[in-house]
């Protein structure tokens, strides 16, 4: 039996290769993901244990040594220089290095535009030559040398190709204060030991240069960076160092700092991680549909093979293990090849998150035990799951069936396959209509509560209502296929109804087949439908809450100096400038000895223009805010049980501390944040200025047109913001939203490019089946152009039942999912225009699919074909 399997897998590997496609895309993309991830994760640690020393001296309320480089979350208490002395003197420090740390620095490139990290951090600081826990140094030079005078900078590569700046150019940069726009030397090129950037700019000054643009020139420093002497452990510096040190400061180990840095980044790499993961087992699900129509028509195909090999004394049991085996062959090759294929998806999405800022160093993207294993086992599990229910139905393929002519086995019935399918889907439709119906808080067993999120249980009902479709598709789709077998015989007469014939000749084949092209489209236009509501409700938001003339903020929404706003006040026309800032701070009482407790929040910082250009839903009290008092939002009361004149405890990384009474309450809003304070209490924590936004307010009778233009001037020399009416705001907001929605279109694609392999493999095995038809076919005058034209019907036939079925789900669930969300989604959009355009491609799918099937029936020689048996 063996040699049997082996000599029938090598008698036909066009089949076998076709057959593989499916699982090896599958495959390929789980590996690729994994090799990304661990890429990912290997660049981050890379980072981070290649930039940490052995301690760190930062103040006690500082989350983690890149604190400053967060919006709102400088301003941390700064050291004097005798305290750094102090610390050297101790037997137990080798070094002791200032640290000079900033925010809100910005490079702009030759032609004078804003380098964009796009969204990375810019991490500025002073090149002290510490080295890191491994004794190595901390930055990596490759060109040039370090700065030493005051105006002297280092940049990373990809910000100095990015700018267009050679060693020894002048760089421009925009200063967080004082003289905004400076000319500074680019005397080399640096990178973190041993990981890149990871997408951050890194702009390394000479601690003068820092001290300039961060501390107004005077010698304070943002933190210390601790060398040991030689044999003393790193609780041991610690501990020495903590008893030199000023109130409001702490010494911290190495390790510690790599395990908050880790613990900072860790949320980040996991949303990445699982967002990718999602799409590899979408492709894998839709790959296991293609496996499993691909063996049922392979073994309906064998039917009398099998059954010789029964009557040849061959057991059941031993002819399901031969077409398990085959299977198993199938997998260990797709899986291989897979492998190999993820390796370079992998440098593949590096490439694509490379141009969206996130750097991944190509020396981490390699193939590891682990994910060669995970890959194996399923590629193989996938494959032979797919094959168990054909190879028993192979099995039970009974003897006699040799001496038939007719060696098709009986169509089975599926009463209760649609039975149970149905039970599931009406479950699925269920649970993904529990949020509009009433979500129960169900407990279980042990102190488990059931989840009440409802963007969970529509998750969860899509899930088993597209699974379900795709088991009953034979039974879905059959009046679908009957009304397009309809439609193709009235358009193309004789060759029309022959192909809607043969699409109906195995709704279960057809449905099969489909159904993977259904999963891929049911997911395009789900999150189609959603992209478009989210779209729909900017506009209703900015339509209901934009009420300043113009808004003024950075493309990168990170802060931009005070003196922009200064300037805007003094053009004309310009009535009215409020400003807003973003702060970082502990909400309640500090947890000293477990840091992990303590819940940072971001603070939205406020002038007294606010209620004078925003309506805001107050609840209770007063939606003015003076120095000393503060407005929550309904939702962070109710989580801090706050009421109307209670006093909240703010701890700031500065040190101080605020204790604002609650002043108003009010509804959640666009315009604030769930805390909201004045600017002049953040001042007076010692949080540095710096603006967030400004809303703009014109005179009486000004153009805006004009006002408009001559603030655009005003900042031609300073492109950190850009000025926005209305319309422009939202465009804005919706370009952020479309470039996701293209990013998951372009995952999703491979699902749509598996379920095209799925109909031409089916189409093609189909071919084969139906050779002695087709010989009596074109024997009694069916021309080759007519054949073609058949099967290409035939194939759009399948495609457009799989995207009637998909977008009807998508749609759907996308309603049910935007319902659900309907907080945050406040109008449902349905882009029936882009509907229209999936359902095209569709049918450019099929006929795509069906070129290579078409061709091979059209070539066939008739009395070959009419002889074959």
């Amino acid at each position: 039996m063996l040699r049997l399997t082996l000599r029938n897998l090598a008698a036909h590997k066009v089949r076998l290769i076709m057959s593989t496609l499916a699982i090896v895309l599958g495959v390929a993309f789980l590996a690729g993901v994994l090799t990304f991830s661990h890429g990912l994760d290997r660049t981050f640690s890379n980072i981070i244990n290649g930039s940490t020393p052995d301690g760190q001296v930062r103040p006690v309320n500082s989350a983690s040594s890149a604190e400053a480089s967060r919006p709102g979350g400088g301003g941390g208490a700064m050291l004097e220089p005798e305290t750094i002395e102090k610390l050297r003197t101790l037997p137990e420090v080798a070094r002791a290095d200032g640290v000079v740390r900033g925010a809100g620095l910005y490079v702009l490139d030759t032609d004078d535009k804003l380098v964009s990290s796009s969204g990375a951090p810019t991490l500025a600081f002073n090149h002290t030559g510490t080295p890191n826990l491994l004794g190595e140094p901390s930055l990596e030079l490759t060109r040039g040398s370090w700065p030493t005078g005051e105006k002297e900078l280092v940049l990373d590569e990809a910000t100095a190709e990015k700018a267009g700046y050679r060693v020894g150019d002048a760089v421009t940069l925009i200063a967080p204060q004082g003289e905004t726009r400076r000319k500074v030397t680019l005397t080399g090129i640096a990178a973190f030991n041993g990981g890149g950037t990871a997408g951050a700019q890194l702009l390394v000054f000479s601690t003068a240069g820092a001290q300039s643009l961060f501390t107004e020139g005077k010698d304070l420093y943002s933190a210390v960076s601790l060398t040991a002497a030689p044999g003393v452990s790193q609780k041991e510096l610690v501990k020495a160092a903590n008893t030199v040190l000023p109130e409001g400061f702490e010494a911290v180990t190495g390790d510690k700092l790599v395990a908050e840095s880790e613990d900072a980044i860790g949320s980040f790499l996991d949303v990445i991680s699982v967002f990718l993961i999602v799409f590899a087992v979408i492709a894998v699900i839709v790959g296991a549909f293609i496996i499993v129509n691909t063996f049922s028509i392979l073994i309906a195909q064998r039917s009398r093979q099998l059954a010789l090999l029964r009557a040849l004394g061959a057991s059941r049991r031993q002819v399901t293990v031969s077409v398990l085996f085959e299977a198993l062959v199938m997998a260990l090759v797709a899986a291989t090849l897979g492998i190999l294929a993820g390796w370079g998806l992998a440098h593949g999405l590096a490439a694509v998150f490379r141009q969206a800022g996130l750097e991944i160093a190509a020396d981490v993207l390699v193939l590891t035990p682990r994910t060669i294993a995970t890959s194996y086992a399923v590629g193989v599990f996938v494959t032979l799951a797919a094959a168990l229910l054909p190879s028993r139905r192979a099995a039970r393929v009974p003897p006699v069936a040799a001496m038939r002519e007719d060696t098709q086995p009986p169509a089975r019935s599926t009463v209760l396959r649609t039975s149970v399918g149905i039970v599931l889907l009406a479950l699925g439709l269920l649970l993904a209509a529990m949020p509009r119906i009433g979500i129960p808080e169900i407990s279980l067993p042990g102190g488990f509560d059931i989840p009440t999120s409802p963007a969970l249980w529509v998750g969860v009902g899509a899930g088993i209502s597209i699974l379900s479709v795709a088991w009953i598709s034979a039974f879905l789709g059959r009046p679908v296929l009957a009304a397009l077998a309809t439609v193709s015989g009235a358009l193309f007469g004789m060759t029309g109804r022959l192909a809607g014939q043969n699409a109906m000749r195995d709704p279960r084949r057809t449905g099969a087949t489909a159904s993977a092209l259904m999963i891929g489209l049911a997911l395009v236009s789900l999150i189609g439908v959603l992209a478009a509501s989210m779209n729909a409700s900017i506009s209703d938001v900015v339509e209901e809450q934009f009420k300043p003339d113009l808004i003024v903020q950075s493309p990168t929404f990170t802060p931009f100096p005070t003196s922009i706003g200064d300037e805007m006040e003094k053009v004309e026309g310009v009535a009215t400038v409020s400003r807003s800032q973003i702060a970082q701070a502990v909400v309640g009482k500090v947890d000293l000895k477990n840091p992990k407790k303590n819940e940072v929040e971001f603070l939205f910082g406020v002038d007294d223009h606010l209620p004078q250009i925003y309506d805001l839903d107050v609840l209770e009290g007063s939606d003015e805010v003076k120095p000393g008092q503060v407005l929550v939002t309904d939702e962070a009361a109710t989580k801090h049980k706050w009421r109307l004149g209670d006093r909240i405890d703010l701890t700031f990384v500065s040190g101080r501390q605020l204790h604002p009474q609650i002043s108003g309450i009010i509804a959640r809003s666009q315009v604030t944040g769930d805390i909201t304070v004045r600017i002049e209490d953040l001042v007076s924590a010692k949080v540095p200025r710096e603006d967030a936004s400004l809303s703009i307010l014109l005179a009486r009778g000004a153009d805006p047109a004009v006002v408009h233009d001559r603030l655009d001037k005003l900042i031609e020399d300073r492109p950190v913001v850009a000025v926005q009416d209305k319309d422009e705001f939202a465009e804005s907001i919706k370009g952020q939203v479309n470039q996701l929605l293209y990013m998951i279109y372009g995952l999703l694609a491979l699902a749509i490019v598996i379920a095209v392999i799925g109909i031409v493999n089916t189409l093609g095995l189909s071919v084969i089946e139906r050779t002695r038809e087709i010989g009596l076919l074109r024997a009694i005058g069916l021309a080759r152009g007519q054949l073609r034209r058949m099967i290409t019907l035939e194939s759009v036939t399948i495609a457009v039942l799989g995207a009637v079925l998909g977008l009807a789900l998508g749609v759907l669930f996308g309603v049910l999912l935007r319902d659900a969300l309907r907080d945050d989604l406040t109008s449902l959009s349905v882009p029936i225009d882009q509907l229209a355009v999936f359902l095209a491609i569709a049918v450019a799918v099929g006929v795509l699919a069906a070129l290579l099937p078409a061709i091979r029936a059209g070539r066939q020689d008739v009395l070959k074909a009419i002889a074959s048996e």
